[in-house]
């Protein structure tokens, strides 16, 4: 039998150290390393003491990790090891960091900065427990590699993070030497079924360019339906789809039985433009259009810090939001009473365009809500934003997985891949990735060349 705050003898087993970006990325980090034991460095609970005020989503993730060590440790001291509630999960502790250590992380780094005290806690648990293998879990880079240069193991948190994110469901396919009766029959039915005309199985919903020498068809396969309709290319609010991805795009985003949308794709693919369109020419069927976007601040400076009331400090951020709006605007040129009804949809509130920290916690029903940006987005905030759905809302999220500005994120732990990943077979769910770049030639030179 272990003696007490000792963990038996058992080499197949890890001991995961978990630094203060892994909680603040996922607050029940700790109970997803199976039968693996985990350890936190007290620096770790004295960074979330600053993070759990607030209504940010990390704030939200401190406090729900803080809960949760108290809820497993109850009446035991955490700095022994406590067994994890999870079934077959290990252990969990948190590291003082008594010992003397034969290299010292703060004598190489310097001083007085938290990282270099946590790898000091992860090198102390390597000393102790010489025969088990110990791993430092850190979403920040560098702090991965500082704990290599020490001999250290040091790896990303896994959990939630996107695998072969370049093979990442596009929601379309292209079918060559298809029949050419078929692309005919599509072009004069509302409606076949997919079975009739040997389109390859698919358990999501999907659309497909059929193809057949000169002759081609653009189609949307419903899957709870099982059947295939033509998708458009009229404009949408006076905003004509360039291509036939934007034509599949404002196909799902007009389509009242999908619920929710993602769009991804390059800047200048219109993503934002097509999805408001679509949103101002369904204004009717709702009862508001929410278009907003997470602010990640620049040049290290937080919203706080910049002057003047809470319009004058995220207008920046909304900016490419409201230009989008004014392009939309300029295509009523000459038509005074639509100009105008749109100036009052903005004025009456009709069409809400605020950071997401300004949205969180008001009730989304009938609601037409566009989250742009939404690369930025942790897994568990897209959860957050889409559990808050009530009936009759449609939510779209656009973005572009390979352009984070958001740190501890990338192209395959972020929340708009996790979506595309884990929603692609839902009735309910549509995603298309645009392409081609349609702002301009020289913006499409930018995304090609540079």
């Amino acid at each position: 039998m272990a003696k007490k705050g000792k963990l038996t003898s058992n080499p197949s087993k890890k001991i995961f150290v978990l630094d203060t970006s892994v909680i603040l990325y996922d607050h029940d980090a700790i109970n997803n390393f199976h039968e693996h034991d985990v350890a936190i460095p007290i620096q770790v609970l004295e960074e979330l003491d600053n993070f759990k005020s607030g209504n940010d989503t990390r704030n939200f993730e401190a406090r729900s990790f803080i809960r949760l060590i108290d809820e497993t440790a109850r009446q035991k001291l955490i700095s022994d090891w406590t067994p994890l509630k999870k079934a077959n999960s290990g252990k969990f502790k948190v590291i003082l960091n008594e010992n003397q250590l034969a290299v010292n992380a703060e004598e190489v780094y310097g001083k007085g900065k938290i990282d270099h005290k946590i790898l000091n806690a992860a090198l102390s648990l390597k000393a102790e427990y010489p025969h088990k293998h110990v791993v430092l879990v850190s979403k920040d880079i560098c702090l991965r590699l500082k704990a290599k240069a020490l001999s250290l193991n040091a790896e990303d948190y896994e959990t939630g993070k996107i695998k072969n994110v370049d093979e990442l469901y596009a929601g379309k396919t292209e079918l060559l030497d298809f029949s050419p009766e078929i692309i005919e029959a599509v072009k004069q039915q509302p409606f076949l079924a997919a079975s009739d005309i040997g389109l390859p199985a698919k358990n999501a919903n999907h659309f497909y360019i059929l193809k057949n020498k000169r002759k081609s068809a653009s189609v949307f396969y419903n899957n709870s339906l099982k059947t295939i309709s033509a998708v458009s290319t009229n404009p949408v609010f006076k905003i004509k789809p360039k291509n036939i991805e934007q034509a599949f795009a404002i196909h799902a985003l007009l389509d009242p039985n999908i619920k929710l949308v993602s769009i991804q794709g390059n800047a200048g693919t219109g993503k934002t433009l097509l999805a408001l369109a679509s949103a101002l020419e369904q204004r009717k069927n709702f009862r508001q259009i929410y278009v907003t976007r997470p602010i990640v601040s620049l040049s290290n400076k937080d919203i706080g810090f910049l002057p003047g009331d809470a319009k004058s400090k995220t207008d920046p951020f909304m900016a490419p939001i409201w230009d989008n709006l004014r392009f939309i605007k300029e295509q009523f040129i000459g038509d005074e009473k639509m100009s105008d009804k749109i100036d009052e949809l903005i004025t009456t509130e009709k069409i809400a365009i605020a950071p997401l920290a300004f949205i969180r916690g008001r009730t989304l029903t009938k609601i037409f809500f566009i989250i742009d940006e939404a690369q930025n987005l942790t897994p568990h905030e897209v959860k957050t934003i889409i559990s808050r759905a009530g009936e009759h809302t449609k939510i779209i999220f656009t973005g572009d997985i390979y352009q984070i500005d958001t740190p501890y994120l990338d192209s395959e732990s972020n929340g708009l891949s996790y979506l595309i990943e884990n929603a692609k077979n839902h009735p309910l769910y549509a995603h298309i990735t645009l392409q081609k770049g349609e702002r301009s030639e020289l913006a499409n030179l930018a995304n090609e060349l540079l």
